[in-house]
């Protein structure tokens, strides 16, 4: 009955880590181009923001504000509430949706609607000289990643709290963060200077 128990307990694990590894496993073609990831709302959520949204997305109606949601793969989350730090293959997906204050039952704030476009970070240390790369997926489900100079990785890379991530807009991981000392001395400069949440 015991070795039972534990060959079912060990089919599970095996089907748990597959169903994990497909999850997270993401598509290149043989020109670098990325496909976008059709499953990312399997992975880890770790915030939204309102009126944050940059690049392509934003420029296509600036005047309105639009909501951000990020996940990041469970693999990596799980290493980073261990370590403070993004191990390889770290892939965040940036989805943007646009916000309406008039439906339903609804008579004041606002909430979340259509689509409006994907952005993935990853890192990938081989693939990548700089380590992490950035794809703004504006139509169609493949593109190649932004130059290496790009806005996103010259501002993620002077800004980021932890490596090259946003980790200050992830009120939970920036706990982690502080624990692990793993903030970056140039975000821990500019939120001493500026009073900001580092402290």
């Amino acid at each position: 009955m015991k070795n039972a128990v534990l060959f079912v307990l060990t089919i599970v694990t095996a089907l748990t880590i597959t169903a994990q590894t497909t999850t997270e496993a993401l598509q290149y073609a043989s020109d670098g181009e990325l496909t976008a990831p059709k499953n990312y709302r399997q992975r880890i959520y770790l915030s939204s923001g309102l009126g944050m949204t940059y690049g392509p997305a934003a420029q296509a109606g600036a005047a309105n504000p639009k909501f951000d949601n990020v996940f990041v793969n469970p693999t990596s989350w799980r290493a980073f509430n261990v370590t403070g730090q993004w191990p390889d293959k770290t892939t965040f997906v940036l989805e943007v949706r646009s916000a309406t204050s008039h439906g339903s039952i609804n008579n004041g704030g606002q909430y979340q609607n259509e689509l409006l476009g994907l952005e993935v970070e990853v890192k990938d240390e081989k693939r990548f000289p700089q380590k992490w790369a950035f794809f703004a997926f504006e139509a169609g489900d493949k593109t190649a990643p932004l130059p290496a100079n790009s806005a996103c990785n010259t501002c993620h890379s002077q800004n980021g709290a932890v490596d090259n991530t946003f980790v200050q807009f992830y009120p939970t991981l920036l706990e982690i963060a502080k624990k692990k000392g793993t903030l970056t001395p140039a975000y821990l400069q500019k939120s001493s200077a500026g009073g900001g949440a580092a402290k």
